[in-house]
């Protein structure tokens, strides 16, 4: 068999098993899963030494479960020997129906609200306590914002986030509310005794207006939510616009309708309303 190297000119067959022992009993999944995460949109590929390092696993370890992820397609080799993210994942993602399902019905109606402000455009789920960009779509010469499709955004810094959380199930709320969240320079007055009324405006209203620093630009998101034939919330669309111009709010009643109008499309579809939640 040919030996492959690690980016760095080592032999990865040969090279000495450092770092720690994986825990003990540790699913194989549970590895696998913590490898692909290291992949970043500022680190798409990755030598063996890295992807053994940011997983915390040793490097023989890594080696192993790295070769059969790559054996499934669900990871691909550069020519430099680095490692990537392999299109059987993409394959894989575009049947999730809370990503490319609902993505699939949102998309005209996305278009719609797009031409009309020529801003970002966002379709936004919530996975346990995160939310999950699915879909955006930007307007040239729009000021660039923080979140890519596919990343994860907080729940209580951002519109469509709010949304989100102010429609989840009661435990859900309470779950965000007491856990520990990283402190927010730009809202650090915002506890949870301040939040819990604000969801509960966003309930009352079934929008969300909230506004923040995104790099060089003072962007200010709304959002309303959008639901299934049960009434449940399974995401949320925003427009998130530069707040000195064309007061962002008045984007609020297209954002409404555009949000009832894929209500009303999901109507006839099935998308499970959540995945996981915390137990």
């Amino acid at each position: 068999m040919k030996s492959s190297h690690d980016g760095n000119g080592r032999n990865e067959e040969h090279s000495p098993v450092r770092g720690r022992r994986p825990a003990h009993g540790e699913p194989l999944l549970d590895r696998a899963f913590r490898m692909l995460a290291c992949f970043r949109p500022d680190t798409p590929a990755l030598s063996l030494t890295a992807l053994a390092a940011q997983a915390d696993l040793p490097k023989a370890t890594a080696l192993r479960i790295a070769r059969q992820l790559a054996q499934q397609g669900a990871l691909e080799r550069t020519e430099s020997g680095h490692y990537t993210i392999g299109l059987r994942l993409l394959e894989i993602a575009t049947v999730a129906p809370r990503g490319h399902g609902l993505r699939t019905i949102a998309l005209p109606y996305l278009q719609d609200l797009w031409h009309a402000t020529r801003q970002h455009v966002q379709l936004v789920v919530r996975e346990s306590l995160e939310g999950v960009l699915v879909e955006r779509l930007s307007a040239r010469d729009a000021p660039r914002v923080m979140y890519r499709v596919g990343g994860r955004l907080p729940l209580h810094a951002t519109a469509p986030g709010l949304v989100l959380l102010a429609f989840a199930p009661t435990q859900v709320q309470e779950d965000f509310l007491t856990a520990d969240h990283p402190a927010d320079e730009n809202n650090p007055n915002e506890t949870a005794d301040a939040l819990r009324p604000r969801l509960a405006a966003i309930r009352r209203d079934r929008y969300a207006v909230f506004s923040r620093p995104q790099w060089d630009t003072h962007m200010t998101g709304v959002a309303a939510p959008i639901l299934d034939r049960n009434d449940t919330t399974i995401a949320a669309i925003s427009v998130i616009t530069p707040s000195e111009q064309n007061q962002p709010e008045t984007h609020i009643p297209a954002v409404v309708a555009v949000a009832r109008a894929i209500t009303r499309a999901m109507a006839t579809e099935t998308i499970p309303p959540q995945g996981r939640e915390l137990r």
